[in-house]
């Protein structure tokens, strides 16, 4: 009983040295948010355009402004 014991402790050892390493790679890692998907794609809003910065920081605005603001939302 004792050699089942420290056998299988031994095999649960080893089955924990084989295991491979899970790094993801990041993707676009220095790109900048507003250089983000083409225009016209599904999750685009109306009046992006890609690589427009000004843009971008526009329509943050109105949604922090408009649909993300639960005081707004309430009245």
């Amino acid at each position: 009983m004792k050699f089942l014991t420290v056998l299988s402790l031994t095999l649960l050892g080893l089955c924990a040295c084989g295991e491979s390493p899970q790094a993801a790679a990041p993707s676009r890692a220095d790109a900048p948010a507003y250089t983000g998907a083409a225009s016209g794609t599904a999750f685009t809003a109306a009046g992006w355009k890609a690589g427009d910065k000004a843009a971008w920081e526009q329509q943050l605005k109105a949604r922090q402004l408009n649909s993300q603001n639960d005081y707004s939302r309430m009245k």
